[in-house]
C-alpha cells in the first residue's frame, strides 16, 4: 500500500518554490495535496473539507501561522499541524506547540522527518477513526 493512499495534505507557504517542491515531495508518496499561499486560503478552503494534516509555514502574508494557529486552537476539531520555519527561536517553538502543532521544523527541511511526521499524524487519525 502507498504511504499516504488516501490522506490529504494541505502546504501552507508563500514561497511558491519551497511549496511546489513539498506538494511533489507529498504526491510522490501517494498524498493528496494541495497547496496555499496564505492562511486565510487554506481558512476559506476548509468549507470544502478538512485535511489530515497542514504543513505550515509561519512567516506568512497578512494572517502569520502562529494565528493560524491560534484559529485553529478553538476548534473543536482542528487539523493537525507540523510547523515548517527558517526561524528557530526557543520561544516561538513553545508557542506552536502550546497552540496544538504536533511538529517543529526549521527550515532547511530534513525530508524524510517531515515525512515521517505527516505519516505519524496521518496513522494517528486512522486509528481514531477506526476506534468510533
Amino acid at each position: 500500500m502507498i504511504a499516504g493512499a488516501g490522506a490529504s495534505i494541505a502546504i501552507v507557504d508563500d514561497d511558491d518554490s519551497l511549496r511546489h517542491s513539498l506538494l511533489r515531495l507529498f504526491r510522490s508518496v501517494g498524498y493528496s495535496v494541495e497547496g496555499f499561499a496564505s492562511a486565510t486560503e487554506l481558512l476559506s478552503s476548509l468549507s470544502l473539507g478538512r485535511p489530515d494534516c497542514v504543513i505550515l509555514d509561519l512567516q506568512l502574508p497578512g494572517m502569520t501561522g502562529v494565528e493560524l494557529l491560534r484559529c485553529f486552537s478553538v476548534l473543536a476539531d482542528p487539523p493537525p499541524v507540523v510547523v515548517v520555519t527558517g526561524n528557530d527561536d526557543e520561544c516561538l517553538r513553545h508557542d506552536c506547540i502550546a497552540l496544538g502543532a504536533r511538529q517543529y521544523f526549521r527550515k532547511p527541511l530534513d525530508c524524510d522527518a517531515l515525512l515521517e511526521a505527516a505519516r505519524e499524524i496521518v496513522g494517528q487519525a486512522a486509528g481514531d477513526s477506526s476506534r468510533l
